[in-house]
């Protein structure tokens, strides 16, 4: 068993779609990003390249390459899933904390577990999802962005 970290995070900015862990949530501005900005997914593709230590989402999915505008991050995951298990490794479980201010997500929560869950093909049970504010302090506070914290083991090998 290995244990992965990965964080990120994005400006929020008008003009795009709040997309999180897959999800598209109603919200009166997007993620700023070179692909769909999904800073919950962003977050768990580095915690599973850094638990089998094959670096990170930069390293496999470079945001100075056409290939990746505006690519979904679900279609990342799929592929880094992949990455990881041509190297042995398959997830065991995650956990992914979403910060943002606004907007609430607990009401999406249970859909973006099942997204993860589904392009992992784990079970739903070793998927866990939440979300906090920051009390209006930093940048999420302040509502300039989202950032997003995820750990998870892999078994293999």
């Amino acid at each position: 068993m290995r244990i992965g970290m990965g964080y990120d995070v994005h400006r929020l900015t008008d003009g795009r779609k709040l997309i999180l862990c897959g999800v598209d949530i109603p919200y009166s501005q997007g993620l700023l990003g070179h692909s769909d900005a999904d800073v919950a997914l962003h977050a768990l593709m580095d915690a599973m390249l850094g638990a089998c230590a094959l670096g990170d989402i930069g390293k496999h999915f470079p945001d100075t390459s056409d290939q990746y505008k505006d690519i979904s991050s679900v279609f990342l995951l799929k592929e880094t899933n992949r990455i990881i298990g041509e190297a042995g490794y398959s997830v065991s479980n995650t956990d992914i904390t979403i910060v943002a201010q606004k907007p609430k997500l607990l009401p999406f929560i249970p859909q973006m577990a099942e997204v993860v869950a589904n392009t992992l093909n784990i079970p739903l049970s070793d998927v866990n999802i939440k979300a906090t504010t920051t009390e209006k302090l930093g940048f999420e506070g302040r509502m300039e962005g989202i950032s997003a914290y995820a750990v998870c083991t892999v078994v293999g090998r």
